[in-house]
């Protein structure tokens, strides 16, 4: 009489027990790391007299001025605008890459469509570090086989490593690595776009240019929008391409990049309670911008849909 409600009480817990290990790892390796940010952020160490023996450092509260004394630094600011700069780049070039390709991939006269659709996407399979150590000895001009061709005829030899082309040679790395993942998911969509649209296409007389711009680029919208996403976030938290090439230029600078300035803060000046805030602070700022980015993509996508539906 009693294993009934037995058997429905272990029903309606077993969808918590499936939850239990995500949980658990969400806890431990993301909410946890988060909060002891933010707490370190709050502190700083007080140091008595010469800062020598037991108890001349403490940990005290600090409030907002590790917030203040970050917002207010001109070095953080100087690697905001910069990594500004090479996003400027890399997001439409890569962006814009990744479509055509995934459009020219789509195409019925393309020929070794999945040898080509695994040579763009290779690039992406290939750590960011050993990606940034083989384009940084392209770029040297010492050992650069590119150089010793210019060389031979004649050609000027930019220094890609120092001043504005600098700026290229990072966004280049990055534009190299990431074509192929936005490739692949602009390419998928575009794969279940049904087949009855490309024949009604074709019953109209559309051509391939008009098929692309007027049926294929507006059916994978939110892909573009997805895509768009992934690359700010990424853009954000530069840090492998200039903190790889640094030992090869002085152009690039501890602090080029938020992400750089954190880790020297951390790492190089051991001010830990400063790096978190700077930390928190980038984190807050990808938050906003992502945020605002879905944000206005749904409200366009709304009224598109409602004019639409008006037609």
């Amino acid at each position: 009489m009693t294993s009934a409600p037995r058997r429905s009480y272990g029903v309606k817990r077993a969808p918590y027990a499936f939850l239990l290990p995500a949980t658990v790892l969400f806890a431990l390796f993301f909410a946890l790391p988060i909060g002891y940010a933010v707490w370190l952020s709050l502190h700083k160490v007080k140091v008595s007299g010469l800062g020598l023996g037991a108890g001349a450092r403490s940990e005290v509260w600090a409030g907002l001025e590790n917030y203040t004394d970050s917002l207010t630094d001109p070095e953080l600011l100087a690697g905001a605008l910069r990594v500004l700069g090479y996003g400027c780049i890399v997001v439409p070039v890569m962006l814009g890459l990744a479509l055509l390709f995934a459009l020219m991939l789509d195409s019925e006269k393309v020929r070794l469509a999945p040898f080509t659709r695994l040579a763009i996407f290779l690039p992406y399979a290939i750590p960011g570090v050993v990606a940034a150590l083989l384009w940084g000895f392209l770029y040297l001009p010492s050992v650069s086989p590119f150089y010793y061709v210019l060389d031979a005829l004649g050609l000027p030899q930019p220094d890609l490593l120092d001043g504005g082309p600098l700026y290229g040679a990072l966004s280049n790395i990055a534009i190299w690595g990431g074509t192929g993942f936005n490739m692949i998911v602009i390419y998928t969509s575009l794969r279940a776009i049904p087949a009855e649209v490309h024949e009604a296409a074709k019953l109209d007389g559309a051509t391939p240019l008009q098929t692309a711009l007027r049926i294929k680029i507006p059916m994978v919208a939110p892909s573009l929008v997805l895509t768009f996403f992934f690359s700010i976030i990424a853009t954000l938290q530069v840090f492998n391409e200039p903190t790889t090439l640094k030992p090869l230029t002085n152009s690039v600078s501890t602090t080029w990049s938020p992400l750089m300035k954190v880790y020297r803060d951390a790492f190089g000046t051991g001010d830990i309670y400063r790096a978190a805030a700077e930390a928190v602070i980038i984190a807050l700022a990808t938050l906003v911008l992502s945020f605002g980015f879905l944000r206005a993509a749904n409200r366009r996508n709304r009224q598109d849909a409602r004019q639409g539906g008006a037609r």
